[in-house]
């Protein structure tokens, strides 16, 4: 009786194993797929279809560049709907992003419209000490989940703020399952002369973002990966 136990473990064993080693070569394999395919640039079309854009606000100075990057470059009729997402106690920055709509790109239909203007937690206030931010970060990653699930963006926009990292990384983790393939673009701010912020040299080591944007030369000769495109101010 014994034997034929052990005999079944032994059967049971490689079989695990098997799966295992099967799983993990996927996952793999899936990683180095979405890491080279992540550094293209969105393909052209002749007729090219509109892109749910979500656009991550900071407080301050980078809600000034984004809305100035928007009112610059962005296409209304190629990246829309938009979503803009602000942190939860930022209600200055969505302010900002509606005057935008309004005023720039002709908002119409309101609030309820195809533009739509969301909050989430912040994973750390300005201040707050790195024990009691894990529950917040925690806490900002479950909302931010719930979000991407809700908007599954194409594209995802962002400029340096902490708030975009819980968005960002979820955006890579839709890759890798397949829920959705967003595209994330960071520009860092033009406050960043020497070094990248934290949220951007994140998103730039774990590869994260699909296109990074600088915009000072000793940036980019710094990091190779990122695209130098001067001052967007």
């Amino acid at each position: 009786m014994e034997n034929q136990h052990d005999d079944n473990c032994c059967l049971f064993t490689p079989s695990i194993i098997t799966v295992t080693a099967s799983v993990v070569l996927i996952a793999i394999t899936r990683v180095l797929y979405i890491l080279c395919q992540s550094g293209k640039p969105l393909r052209p079309s002749k007729s090219p279809k509109p892109l749910s854009t979500l656009i991550v606000l900071g407080s301050g100075g980078h809600t000034a560049e984004m809305i100035n990057v928007l009112n610059v470059l962005l296409q209304k009729d190629r990246f829309c709907p938009r979503f803009y997402v602000a942190a939860a106690t930022d209600n200055m920055s969505l302010q900002k992003a509606y005057l935008l709509e309004e005023n720039v790109f002709n908002l119409s239909g309101g609030k309820g419209g195809s533009t739509q203007f969301l909050q989430i937690y912040r994973s750390r206030e300005v201040g707050q000490s790195y024990i009691t931010s894990i529950g917040t970060t925690f806490l900002a990653l479950v909302h931010a989940l719930w979000l991407m699930i809700r908007i599954r963006p194409q594209v995802v926009l962002c400029n340096g703020p902490g708030t975009c990292v819980p968005l960002c990384v979820i955006a890579f983790l839709f890759k890798m399952v397949g829920v959705r393939w967003s595209s994330v673009f960071y520009v860092e701010s033009i406050a960043r002369v020497r070094k990248l912020s934290l949220s951007g040299l994140l998103l730039y080591k774990l590869r994260i973002a699909d296109q990074f944007f600088v915009q000072w030369p000793q940036l980019q000769r710094k990091y190779p990966r990122a695209h130098y495109v001067g001052c967007l101010m």
